[in-house]
């Protein structure tokens, strides 16, 4: 009988280094060749564990691919830069390689992903907590692994996404502040006597975002049907390359070593000093002579949703036509230098507002209304759907207006009242106690004095224990 094994049979055997040595036919690599795998042990018993193994996972389909695994930090830059840059927004992408360079990389980046356990995705998120970052930065930190890892376990680069495997921190979810009515009025009251008063009327009363209000294109205004169709946002975008050679092409601007701690160059920074840069940096695109993607640009809303229609308030509309009358007149007098943009709120020369000044502005017309600080996003959007919901708007109607995809999404935006609840309650009041009237109630007899503290007697005991017996 011929001692070659049948097809796929793996082979166990004692080598001439002391060592025991198991050998898996997995199947065939991208080549064409036999695609075989070796493991080693000091004993026959471990070996045949690895052995069986690698076979469960060659029956049940799910061995990792043949040839090296990548690291964290080399499976990191292929996801973003060839899979995740063909779905996500450009803002979004942008956060993800912000996250991935000062986050990810940093803690995980050296490890190969076979060999990543949950223990180092938990040491990573108690050392980001203990630096002082939020548990929501964290949070997104972890789903932005959690997908790339999925995909590499989907292509069977690993056997197992060990980001399930692990819990991150739990986050609050952010407690919203929006405008009362009265504050409402009082801002608006403020913002009358600026130029883009009506940009803050837009914003307020519509609830629409920043980026919507200052993307609204006269071509989407149907003043006639009070009507307006939010087909672009305008967002800042970071700027990308356009040269061969990111890294060569920002060489000046390099900074590899840490500041000092007694610099003065970066002292006006928010946020201190910025990182020194990793040994291949390909940022600074700001200063390349030929960038591009960046600045101001108008891009598409995010979901089919937020490019519904939605109702402009008739008080809205005359206010509207006297900025499109004043407009013409600002294009008329830059002349030359008017840039066409046909954005509803413009500067002098015709571009539009920048997002930094608009919100450097509200800051300023809360301190004239002598408003609390609070975000953008509370003076806006959430004003509006909390005041619909005063104004007895149904749930579902107030999710058409600010155009979410699900009743569960608009609640969060729509904050109640302790004057709705008191008012509530004075109704419910008033719903039962005009119909039901109180009995009267006996006056009780006053208490009498008495001379001992109880009534017994010793001898009335003593019978009485008597009785018990």
């Amino acid at each position: 009988m011929s001692p070659r094994k049948p097809n796929m049979e793996s082979s166990i055997y004692l080598g001439s280094d002391g060592l025991w040595h198991g050998r898996v036919t997995m199947g065939v690599k991208s080549d064409g060749s036999p695609d075989r795998r070796h493991r080693t042990a000091r004993t026959e018993a471990e070996v045949t564990r690895k052995v069986r193994t690698l076979e469960k996972l060659r029956d049940e389909q799910r061995a990792p691919k043949a040839g090296r695994v990548p690291t964290v930090q080399q499976w990191m830059e292929t996801y973003l830069t060839t899979i995740a840059s063909l779905k996500l927004k450009p803002r979004s992408l942008d956060d993800y390689w912000s996250k991935t360079r000062n986050d990810i990389i940093p803690g995980i980046g050296q490890h190969r992903l076979n060999k990543l356990e949950p223990e180092h995705l938990e040491t990573m998120y108690a050392a980001m907590l203990r630096e002082g970052h939020a548990p929501s930065h964290v949070l997104k930190v972890h789903r932005i692994l959690s997908r790339a890892l999925k995909i590499a376990h989907r292509r069977r680069m690993i056997v197992e996404n060990v980001a399930t495997l692990v819990d991150p921190p739990t986050v609050d979810e952010t407690e919203t502040n929006p405008f009362t009515q009265d504050e409402a009025r009082a801002f608006l009251e403020a913002a009358a006597k600026r130029p883009t008063f009506v940009r803050w009327l837009v914003g307020v009363g519509m609830g629409f975002r920043q980026g919507e209000t200052l993307g609204m294109r006269w071509k989407y205004v149907d003043l006639d049907a009070a009507l307006f169709h939010p087909r672009w946002q305008l967002q800042r975008l970071t700027w990308r390359h356009g040269c061969s050679d990111p890294h060569a092409c920002a060489e000046r601007l390099h900074r590899f070593e840490p500041c000092p701690p007694s610099c003065t160059i970066h002292k006006g920074y928010k946020r201190g000093c910025p990182k020194p840069c990793g040994k291949t940096c390909t940022k600074h695109a700001s200063t390349c002579p030929e960038r591009k993607d960046g600045g101001l640009v108008f891009t598409r809303p995010k979901t089919k949703k937020s490019r519904e229609p939605v109702p402009i308030p008739p008080p809205f509309v005359p206010p509207l036509r006297e900025l499109r009358a004043l407009q013409e007149q600002e294009r008329a007098a830059a002349g030359e230098l008017w840039q066409e943009h046909d954005v509803l709120f413009a500067r002098p020369d015709g571009r539009p507002l920048d997002p930094r000044q608009d919100w450097e502005e509200f800051k300023e017309l809360l301190e004239e209304a002598e408003i609390d600080d609070r975000r953008l996003y509370d003076g806006s959007r959430h004003t509006a759907g909390t005041i619909l919901n005063e104004l007895g708007v149904p749930l579902v109607t107030i999710m058409e207006i600010l155009r979410h995809t699900q009743v569960t999404q608009t609640r969060r935006y729509v904050k109640g009242r302790s004057e709705q609840s008191m008012d509530a309650m004075r109704r419910m009041g008033e719903a039962f106690l005009p119909q039901i009237q109180p009995k009267p109630v006996a006056p009780t007899r006053p208490p009498t004095e008495t001379r001992t503290e109880t009534s017994d007697t010793r001898a009335a005991r003593a019978r009485l224990r008597r009785r018990v017996r």
